[in-house]
Order: C-alpha cells, then structure tokens, then sequence
C-alpha cells in the first residue's frame, strides 16, 4: 500500500500502473550455484561497476506520475543515484505514456517486428497475458540459477514466505521470471461502515447476512442523517469491472455461501474448481437480486467501477463500502467535508447461514521481471536490486532510506528532522518508486502488516514503513489492519496462477461474457433465478470442463 491520496493509490491498484523496467546486482554473500548460460562468467559480482555497465529497459509511464525539477522517466533522481552508487547507467530504448494499454501494445509490437528488446522489462499482473508471451518467446533467460546465485538473503527469504509466486512464471520446472512481491493482505478487504449511523440508530455493527440486512433497511429507510431513502445507498458495490476486485467488491456475499467468483478455488476433494460454477453462486445472486430489489444496493451497480462506488461514501450518502484496510485515509477521510459528523469503522466479515465467510485474499506478487538472453551483465540487475531489499525494503532505521527513497521527492523533513505530510511537501509530492526498475521498488511480504499491528498496539514509528503508515495513512488504518487478521483465515487466494491454457486462449472470452451477462440478468430480475443452472451447463459444455481438466493439470504439477 502507498498512502492516502488517490493519485498514489490508482498507479499501484488500478490497471494504468508505470512499468519500470530495472536491472540491478547483487550482495556477493551468497553462496554460489550453477549459472545460467546467460551468466558472464568474467565479470563476476560489483558492488559498484568500474568501467560502468548498462542495463537497457523500456518504460510504460502512469500518466498520473509526476516529475519535477525539468526531469524525465529516462533521467531523473533515479537514474542518477543508481549511476552515482552502482556504475550501472539505465539507457532507456523507449517510454511510452500508458494509457489504453499502449505498453503492451508497443512492447508486442517490439517483440513482433524483430526490434531491439530491453535487457530487463518489468510487467504488472494487468498484462500478464504480454508476461506469458514473452516467456514463451524463447528471448528471455531461465532466471532460477541467476536468483540462486546472486540474490541476496534478504531477497530470497522474503520470496519464500510464498513459494507458490513463481509458480505462473515457471516452465517445466525452470523459473523463466522473477516475481514482483507485494505485501500480504494488501488487497483484502473488510467492511468499512457508518459508525456515527449504527450510534444513533442504537444498532451494533452486523456480524451476519441477516443482521447486515437490518442494518441496511434501517440506513435506507430511518437514516439517522435525514436522508430519504432514494438518496441513501446502504452498501454501495459494483462490478462494472469484475465481481472480485479491490474496492466496492460484492465476492464476499458468496463467499458466505461458500464460494468467491472469477476465480480458482481448491474443492473438498482437492481439486481446482472455478468459484463462478459452484452451487453457493446462486444463493449470493439470489440475495443481490433481493437486494437490488430493496434499493439496498445501487441500481446502476453493473456500471459502476472501483472508483465510482467511493463517491457515494465521499458524499455521505452510502452506509457501508467493501474495500481495503488502508481505506480510512483514501478515500473515506474526504467524507467529512460533506457529511461533518461522518465517522467510518472497519468491521469484519459477515457470515452466511452456516457461519461461513470467505473473501478473496491478496496474492504475494503484483508482476515479473525478465531477463534477455542476450544481455552482458545480468548480475548487474542483482547490485541494484539486492541493495533495496537490503536497505529499502527492511526498513532498517539505520539506512539511506529511512525516511523514504529521494528527500524532496517522497519525503521531507521539518526544522526539528520529523516527516511531514506527503501533501506538504514543497513543489509537490513525487512518487518515486516508479522511478525504480522494479515496479514498488522492493517490498518483503509482511513487513507492511508487521509495522501496522506495532502501532496499532501503540508502539513508536521508527522504521520507514511506520513513520510513512503514522503520517500519511489514515488515522484508523491501524486499528482496520487488526481487524482485517481477526479473519486472515477467511481469506482464499486465486489458487491458478500458471499461463493461460490451450483452452482459455479460444474460450475464455465467451465463457467471460455469458457468465456476466448471466449474473447481471439475474441480478436485476430480467431472468429468473434457474438461468444459473442453465448457464452452468453451457460454461461446462462450452469449454469449461476442458479448462478445468488442463487447470487442475497445471495444479498438480506445481503443487508442493
């Protein structure tokens, strides 16, 4: 997680996300394996390289990334300090402004017409269909022996609180990318709520479906506010974009029926099954069509993205907003500006009929880096990165960046050496971690929930991470992130994480769009409730038992 403004968050959440591509070096405490061919066995591990190196990449730019100072992704405080420490010059072949996804599209294009293609290329998840293709290009390198061998300890220990990421960058037993990390829990979600609304209503915060919906009539039709209740939004959700997404997200309503859709869970009988086909779906669809009914949720819910579900929360109007833990500083914190008395609190889960509750949960890796074949010095790559796992990452009170990355940019300090506010920095905050060649820079799993839970118990800021977290983050962030491990056993991550199977590439597409038209139908009573049973048939007949068979194939053959 970044901080509270929405220009921080949208980059890191959102499909636009900047894609630095980076390449860096290594620690040389480690001990050393077998190299990949790709390794130049004459130049051996630098701390610093003279004569200096260079590491080729491409850039797609977030158009919502600042700069100042006159300049550029291609030059920048970035570029300079990795020169300045390292040797290493970062030559960019080309950077592209990423909107509509302009990235992939010239990075295929590249691959396509046999032009120069970048030594390192970092790829988000939201491409990951460009990731698996350039994989399978045959022009990047096994990158396993290159990681055994040059990545440092820290580096490695944080990649293995989960095995399983290199999973869906992996061929035939060889790791042909190395994940991106992303802490744990970043995108898991709890119920953020109107506490100022539950207190005077004298109602406490729902703990199931069935008190969920008291809460909901109640906000709807005895708003405590004096709203009517065409202008209340009880639970404010859409799913424009997907049912299972990061904010304004309706998969944990199936979830208390045992299932949690558009993605792969693991069955009774250990076997992948796809959340979308299980029996729970009808009954959560059930309910949302109930809901719809009531005007518990919006009516234009099936047009509403992410960001369209926080406006009624700003505005004061929506009772209850699923979302992430760090939510109480963006958006929520701007609802007071329209609703003065407006306080949110996190609460958990509700459960279903039989007590379950499910959610969907946050995968360790947000992307891959790659290595070309053909580049000169890939232990160059380990220098630079191995050194922000080692002093970034850690958050070490000791280190460069104990306040952050570049002071001026993502941090300043006052007179008396405190961090101000990201919003107070003089010629405007800069989101420098997209400067880096990694996407976020370097991030160890759970080192963002360890420095929420200590000052949640009422430890003092000393690290980077927590000093940033006590700033710029929402005051009730901590206090949400002890809410959210309250339930860390109900969260289920997508279980297939391999490349796109034979079938998928064919039927996919049109298994996608029969099951949202199917659900939204349902949704809104244009279709009775047994088109699921018929849609279950034809996503099985359609190609959807193939997709199961070749996925649970993957699964056992990843599986540890």
């Amino acid at each position: 997680m970044q901080a509270f403004s929405k220009k921080r968050f949208l980059p890191l959440l959102a499909a636009t996300l900047v894609l630095g591509a980076g390449l860096a070096g290594c620690s040389g405490k480690q001990a050393e394996s077998d190299s990949s061919a790709a390794v130049n066995t004459e130049n051996v591990y630098k701390e610093k390289y003279d004569p200096e190196v260079t590491i080729k990449t491409v850039w797609g730019v977030d158009p919502a990334l600042k700069f100042k100072n006159g300049e550029t992704i291609e030059n920048n405080v970035a570029t300079k300090w990795a020169k300045e420490k390292f040797g290493i010059n970062i030559q960019s072949l080309w950077s592209v402004t990423d909107t509509n996804g302009a990235f992939a599209t010239k990075l295929r294009l590249a691959m396509s017409s046999g032009q120069e293609m970048p030594d390192v290329v970092t790829i988000g998840t939201e491409n990951n269909t460009l990731a698996q293709d350039l994989i399978d290009s045959g022009m990047y390198a096994e990158v396993g022996p290159l990681f055994d061998k040059y990545a440092s300890d820290t580096w490695k220990e944080a990649t293995n609180q989960d095995p399983n990421v290199w999973n869906q960058y992996s061929r035939d037993g060889k790791k042909m990318g190395i994940p991106v990390l992303d802490f744990a829990y970043n995108h898991d979600y709890v119920l953020w709520i109107r506490q100022d609304w539950l207190d005077k209503l004298g109602m406490k915060a729902p703990q199931t479906m069935d008190e969920l919906e008291q809460v909901m009539d109640a906000f709807k039709n005895q708003n405590p506010d004096g709203l009517s209740p065409d202008k209340v939004v009880p639970l404010s959700i859409g799913f424009k974009t997907s049912m299972n997404t990061w904010m304004g997200d309706p998969s944990w309503v199936f979830g208390a029926y045992g299932t949690l859709p558009q993605q792969w869970n693991a069955g009774a009988d250990g076997q992948l099954e796809y959340g979308s086909v299980h029996p729970g779906m009808k009954q959560g669809l059930q309910k949302l069509n109930e809901w719809m009914s009531k005007g518990y949720i919006p009516q234009e819910a099936a047009l509403w993205d992410e960001n369209k579900t926080a406006e009624p929360a700003v505005a004061g109007t929506a009772g209850i907003l699923p979302g992430p833990y760090w939510m109480s500083g963006w958006p929520l914190q701007d609802t007071v500006k329209n609703a003065p008395d407006a306080l949110w609190k996190p609460i958990t889960i509700p459960a279903g009929p039989d007590g379950t509750a499910m959610r969907h949960g946050t995968q360790f890796t947000n992307g891959v880096v790659l290595i070309n074949k053909k580049m000169e010095h890939p232990e160059a790559f380990f220098t630079y990165q191995n050194y922000l796992f080692d002093h970034f990452a850690t958050s070490d009170p000791g280190s460069e960046f104990k306040n952050g990355l570049f002071e001026g940019y993502d941090y300043e300090l006052d007179a008396s050496g405190k961090m101000v506010p990201m919003d107070q920095i003089e010629g405007g905050y800069v989101n420098t971690v997209r400067y880096l060649l990694v996407r976020d820079g370097a991030r160890i799993p759970d080192a963002q929930m360890k420095a929420l839970l200590k000052l949640a118990e009422g430890g003092e800021p000393t690290t980077r991470l927590e000093k940033d977290v006590a700033v710029n983050y929402g005051k009730d962030t901590p206090a949400a992130a002890q809410v959210l491990l309250t339930q860390k056993d109900i969260s289920k991550k997508n279980m297939f994480t391999g490349p796109t199977t034979e079938t998928m590439k064919s039927k996919l597409d049109y298994l996608n769009k029969i099951e949202s038209q199917t659900f939204n139908e349902i949704i809104y009573g244009r279709q009775p409730l047994d088109t699921f049973d018929t849609f279950v048939q034809t996503w099985k007949a359609g190609g959807g038992d193939q997709i199961t068979m070749e996925v649970n194939e993957w699964y056992k053959s990843v599986k540890k």
